[in-house]
C-alpha cells in the first residue's frame, strides 16, 4: 500500500499522529486509538450491510468487534485519485487465537455460538438475498476436479507430483460426488427458506487468524465475507481448520462441539449439515484447485506435503465423521 493510500485519511475527522505498514494495510494512531486503513475490492452494498451487522452485534452484546469509521461525509469508504476504494476500521493489538491451546479454542466456540445467536436480522428477511446453496457449491468444487482429472489424464509427460496426484485422484473425485448427492437426498428443500426468514447471518471466514486475543478479552476482526447462510458454515470452518492441525483428533472435536452447543444447541438438520461439510473432501480440492490455477511446471515442496499429510490422515478423519454420523 503506497503513499496515495495514506492522502485519503484527509478525508477522516481525526488526528493522524504517525503512520506504519501493516500486512496489506497501513496503521496509524490517533489520540482516540490505533486505526487501520485497507483497500476495499467489494460491493459497497455488501460493505453497508456488513456495518449493519456490526453495528447490530454492538448494541446487543458486549462481544468486542471491529468497526467501520465513515469519513468527513458520513461515507463508509473513500476513494483515492486512482478510484481505489478504501475503509478504515478501529484496530485490536492483541494475538491471533493459539490453535495449539485447546482452552482457547473452546473459547473462541463459545464466542462464536455467542455472535451466531447475535446474528440474526429478521428485519431483513422481507429484503432480496443471495444464500450460497451447499450443493451448488460442492457441483461447482465436482466440475473443476473433473476438468482437472481431464487435463492429467492427457497429460504426456508428468512430474512426481501429478503422477502422486492422480494414483489417488478417482478415490477423493468419487467421495466428492458421493457426499454431493447424498446431502441433496438428505437436506430439507426448506432449509434455506428459513435461513432467510430469520434472517441468519455468519462471519464468513471465523478462523483463529481473525480472532485476537487481548488480556482476557477475543476480538473478531475482518467480517468482510459475512453473509447470509447456515451458521454451521461458520462452525464447520473453524472445526476443519483445528481438526486437520490435530489430526483429527475425536477428543478435540468433541470438547469443541460440546463448548459450542453450551451456548447455543444445535438443531438435526445443523448436524446433519456440519456431516456433510465435514465429509466432503474440501481440503483435496484445495490442493488441486492451487495446483492447477498456478504454475503447473513447478509443483512447490509443501503442495506434496500437504496432500501427503491429507492421505496420512484419512483414517483418522473417517473416525471422527463416524462419531458425527447422522440417523
Amino acid at each position: 500500500m503506497n503513499d496515495r493510500a495514506v492522502s485519503v485519511l484527509s478525508e477522516y475527522d481525526f488526528e493522524v499522529i504517525r503512520t506504519w505498514k501493516g500486512r496489506g494495510a497501513i496503521l496509524f494512531e490517533t489520540p482516540e486509538g490505533i486505526r487501520i486503513l485497507k483497500e476495499y475490492t467489494g460491493f459497497t452494498d455488501k460493505l453497508i450491510m456488513q456495518n449493519t451487522l456490526l453495528t447490530h452485534i454492538r448494541e446487543n452484546s458486549d462481544l468486542s468487534v471491529e468497526e467501520i469509521l465513515p469519513n468527513k461525509e458520513g461515507t463508509l469508504w473513500t476513494k483515492d485519485q486512482n478510484q481505489g476504494t478504501y475503509i478504515v476500521k478501529t484496530y485490536f493489538p492483541g494475538r491471533e487465537c493459539s490453535i495449539r491451546d485447546n482452552e482457547e479454542c473452546k473459547r473462541a466456540v463459545e464466542l462464536l455460538a455467542q455472535l451466531h445467536t447475535i446474528m440474526r436480522l429478521p428485519e431483513k428477511a422481507g429484503e432480496e438475498v443471495s444464500i450460497p446453496r451447499m450443493e451448488n457449491e460442492y457441483e461447482k468444487h465436482n466440475r473443476e476436479l473433473k476438468k482437472v482429472r481431464k487435463f492429467l489424464r492427457n497429460k504426456s509427460q508428468k512430474n512426481d507430483f501429478e503422477i502422486y496426484l492422480m494414483k489417488h485422484f478417482d478415490s477423493f473425485m468419487e467421495k466428492a460426488f458421493e457426499v454431493t448427492i447424498k446431502w441433496q437426498e438428505c437436506h430439507n428443500p426448506g432449509y434455506y427458506g428459513k435461513i432467510a426468514d430469520q434472517g441468519l447471518w455468519c462471519h464468513g471466514d471465523y478462523q483463529y487468524h481473525n480472532l485476537l486475543y487481548e488480556d482476557n478479552d477475543i476480538n473478531v476482526i475482518n467480517f468482510e465475507k459475512c453473509v447470509c447462510d447456515s451458521q454451521v458454515r461458520d462452525l464447520y470452518l473453524f472445526l476443519r481448520k483445528l481438526l486437520e492441525k490435530n489430526n483429527w483428533s475425536v477428543s478435540a472435536g468433541d470438547s469443541l462441539l460440546e463448548a459450542y452447543e453450551r451456548k447455543r444447541p444445535l438443531s438435526k438438520e445443523e448436524l446433519r449439515q456440519l456431516y456433510y461439510r465435514l465429509a466432503y473432501p474440501e481440503k483435496f480440492w484445495k490442493i488441486v484447485n492451487f495446483y492447477y490455477n498456478t504454475g503447473k511446471s513447478w509443483i512447490p515442496g509443501r503442495n506434496m506435503e500437504k496432500f501427503d499429510k491429507l492421505l496420512k490422515q484419512e483414517k483418522e478423519k473417517e473416525l471422527f465423521l463416524h462419531t458425527l454420523l447422522p440417523d
